[in-house]
């Protein structure tokens, strides 16, 4: 295994457990590296501080997986990280009434740049970066030994992999996959289309958001904004909603909501389903008096460069959705936008009220739920924020 040295100024990172090593701190990167190779990584004296693999001769030079010496990366190593990541779901989450979480989520679960995700007896998996696609055989060998999943499928079409100059893959990797595949989520029953939809097929990072909905919404009318396949929608009739439009651009997502919610046992005419953008339903078509409105967008911030123009938008949906509600309305608001912090996120939420006239009670804040458990070290690792508040006319 090949040996990088790592400048005395630079150790504090590696010492707080930061898993990523950029090319700055390494004494001196030798030619030949191989993308994926494991290395290892040493102070000046050469002490053993952690091992990883190399990323690339870019900025990113390394990103960490151990902190044990002499650890050998083979199938045993892969499967030793799932089935630890797998022991932490299985402790924690009630899977008599859940089946679909996040398995590994990536740094955090020390196998930077994986994603898999387990609907059931199906595993998702996505590879974000160069060096761990590399490892792909084996990490596909590890998945079926160690979970015993009926299908594996690839959904290896996310953004960042164009800043690794990676193409995007959607393919069946191992058995079989489902059209569509029935999961449950806190007792309710979901379909989800892990081919075609959006991430891995279901946001299973607003399994504990959805919940603590449900006692907000009694005798509510409720807007679901960009409603997806209606998760959210289910969870507030379940709390005692009297109707719930969803708002999505996807027909198609909008005719999975529907059958979720017949899956469900709730009628389709107790909610409405409207296909259209949400800024223009929000300043054109809606006729509705909403009590309770839910704005989860996709993430409108893509990369920095566009940071301005996003919290514009962010902004300009809040306000609206604010001077819509009445007084005491209550509001939930999500981002999944990686480039905006939580701090910046109230500061907007506090500005998007001014603008309304109204001020905004914060009556519940959520991050990231147990299976996308964040090392404290890895702030890059941090993206979704949801607020729940009360709208206070002035």
């Amino acid at each position: 295994m090949k040996k990088l040295t790592i400048k005395q100024e630079r150790l504090g990172p590696i010492f707080g457990g930061h898993p990523w090593i950029f090319s700055g701190a390494i004494r001196q990167l030798p030619e030949g590296l191989i993308i994926g190779e494991p290395v290892e990584i040493l102070t000046d004296r050469g002490d053993f501080l952690a091992s990883g693999y190399f990323n690339s001769y870019s900025q990113l030079a390394v990103r960490l997986w151990s902190y044990q010496a002499d650890e050998k990366i083979d199938q045993t190593f892969f499967a030793t990280r799932i089935k630890q990541a797998q022991t932490l779901r299985t402790q924690y989450l009630d899977l008599t009434k859940t089946n679909a979480f996040r398995l590994v989520n990536s740094e955090s679960d020390f196998l930077p740049g994986l994603i898999v995700d387990q609907y059931d007896k199906y595993l998702v998996v996505q590879f974000h970066t160069k060096g761990i696609e590399a490892w792909r055989e084996l990490i596909i060998k590890a998945l079926i030994k160690t979970i015993k999943p009926q299908g594996i499928y690839e959904r290896s079409d996310v953004a960042n992999r164009k800043w690794e100059d990676l193409g995007e893959i959607n393919q069946l990797l191992f058995g079989e996959i489902p059209e569509e595949v029935e999961i449950k989520e806190n007792g309710f029953k979901f379909l989800v289309d892990l081919k075609g939809g959006q991430k891995t097929g279901f946001f299973l990072d607003q399994r504990d958001k959805r919940l603590a909905l449900m006692k907000y919404c009694q005798n509510k009318t409720v807007l679901n904004a960009c409603s997806y396949t209606g998760g959210f929608s289910v969870y507030a009739l379940a709390g005692g909603a009297k109707r719930v439009v969803n708002v999505d651009a996807s027909q198609t997502a909008l005719a999975i909501a529907k059958k979720n919610l017949v899956l469900n046992k709730f009628k389709v005419n107790s909610a409405d389903f409207v296909t259209i953008d949400i800024k223009k339903y929000l300043t054109e078509v809606n006729q509705g008096n909403f009590d309770l409105i839910i704005l989860d967008p996709p993430a409108f911030i893509k990369d920095h460069h566009k940071k301005a123009e996003g919290l514009k938008g962010y902004r300009h949906l809040n306000e609206t959705a604010m001077r819509l509600l009445p007084n005491e309305g209550i509001l939930v608001s999500c981002s999944c936008s990686a480039h905006v912090n939580l701090e910046e996120w109230r500061f907007l939420l506090t500005d998007s009220a001014a603008r309304a006239g109204v001020s905004l009670q914060i009556l519940e804040v959520f991050t990231h739920g147990l299976d996308h458990q964040q090392l404290s070290a890895f702030i890059e690792g941090e993206y979704l924020k949801v607020v729940i508040g009360r709208v206070i006319k002035r």
